[in-house]
């Protein structure tokens, strides 16, 4: 497979934006992962060092040049300080459809952050990568990330029981997804 994006992608709504992750965004990265909140919600291990950071920068490149992931800083559009994470997967087996997940860092919360980053991804992934389906997926107690798939202009589906192994147990997910039909005409609307 292709590359999935170029290396030089930037996706921006004027306000945030989304870019490939530099060695330079290592120290942030880590401090984002060591946050509580991320480590109940995600499977970022506890303990979260700026050389795992450094390895995931790496471990993006690689997968974005063998096309089955974009892995992107979420930052902000003006200075560039570090917010949080947007990845897309494509399911290998059927390259129509493909996952998105998101973590945002304590300092980035409650301004809408997350929702716009999400809502660009998936309009790039449908508009330019030609997906036909989203998907997104939140432990049913996690209120926050339920809220960005929906503001994001996700439709809920339902519950998939003990669907995701995280610290060695199953969890039960919500799944959403986004098509086409449900991007508003103006970007900026979404």
């Amino acid at each position: 497979m292709d590359e999935l994006a170029p290396a030089t992608l930037v996706l921006t709504d004027g306000e945030i934006s989304l870019r490939c992750w530099r060695d330079s965004d290592a120290a942030a990265l880590a401090a984002i992962c060591r946050d509580d909140v991320i480590l109940r919600w995600t499977r970022v291990p506890d303990g979260y060092t700026e050389q795992m950071a450094r390895d995931r920068t790496a471990r993006a490149e690689s997968e974005r040049r063998a096309g089955g992931a974009l892995l992107l800083a979420v930052v902000t559009a003006q200075t560039d300080e570090l917010l949080g994470a947007g990845d897309l997967r494509l399911a290998p087996q059927d390259p129509g459809r493909a996952e998105i997940s998101y973590m945002l860092g304590a300092h980035a919360r409650g301004r809408g952050v997350m929702v716009r980053a999400v809502a660009l991804l998936a309009r790039w992934a449908i508009e330019e990568l030609g997906v036909a389906r989203v998907e997104g997926f939140a432990h049913p107690d996690n209120a926050a990330s339920i809220a960005v798939l929906r503001r994001a202009g996700f439709t809920e589906e339902g519950l998939l029981r003990a669907y995701r192994v995280k610290h060695g147990r199953r969890d039960d997910r919500i799944v959403f997804s986004l098509v086409r039909g449900d991007l508003p005409a103006d970007p900026q609307a979404g």
